[in-house]
């Protein structure tokens, strides 16, 4: 096991722990989530952990709780969740968050609004001064002229990459859509107005900015997994 896989398991591990019993949880996507699926399923099966269902973000998800039994269910049955448990790819000072390098950033955002906490699990890297330092900022668009949003971007300071595979095409998210990786230079300036520009932007489906919704981060590090949480001081 791999340095990084060690704090994933770590983390994820901690977070499996916030879950009790009765609660409509969200799943989010990616390697440390895969971890934490992992440890809710001892729980579901050794601990004793009951009436707990969760809702995926990604088929991938999916997948991987019908594996390890854990008991899924949708928005459409569920449209108020107790707590969203998922990655992030940057973590500011405020708890703003860059998420969707994994593909899943549409689905993450409906479910972490629908969530009444959301748990964000990291290590020590992901954790930044400002939005964008590290991480590129994806932003999903609809396929019909895409193209067209590059220019956009630029106006903002980007330097737009559409996601692609392989062999050279495009992805295409779970959704159908394409995903534009916007890197910036040092960081975005204003991410507020950044994601409100983005929202009214007709063709953009969504934006991997994630701001005032993470409620918790777990920090792991190898000196273990501390807490930060959104009410406290900065």
């Amino acid at each position: 096991m791999t340095d990084a896989d060690t704090l994933k398991r770590a983390v994820g591990l901690e977070a499996a722990g916030l879950v009790e019993d009765g609660m409509c949880l969200g799943l989010g996507t990616g390697s440390t989530v895969a971890f934490f699926l992992l440890f809710l399923a001892e729980r579901l099966n050794r601990d004793g952990l009951r009436n707990v269902v969760g809702v995926p973000t990604s088929l991938r998800t999916a997948r991987e709780a019908r594996e390890l039994g854990i008991p899924l269910t949708s928005l459409a049955e569920h449209p108020s969740l107790d707590l969203t448990v998922d990655g992030a790819d940057e973590v500011d000072p405020r708890l703003n968050l860059i998420k969707g390098l994994g593909g899943a950033l549409l689905r993450e955002k409906m479910v972490a609004q629908a969530s009444a906490r959301l748990a964000i699990m990291v290590d020590e890297s992901k954790v930044v001064t400002s939005l964008g330092e590290k991480s590129p900022i994806p932003v999903e668009v609809v396929q019909f002229g895409w193209e067209a949003h590059e220019c956009f971007l630029e106006s903002w300071g980007a330097r737009p990459v559409v996601r692609r595979l392989p062999d050279g095409q495009p992805m295409t998210s779970d959704n159908g859509n394409y995903i534009i990786d916007c890197h910036f230079s040092g960081g975005v300036d204003d991410a507020e107005a950044l994601d409100g520009a983005l929202a009214s932007r007709a063709g953009v489906v969504e934006s991997g900015l994630f701001l005032g919704m993470a409620t918790h981060v777990l920090v792991s590090s190898q000196e273990g997994v501390r807490s930060l949480f959104r009410d406290e001081p900065t």
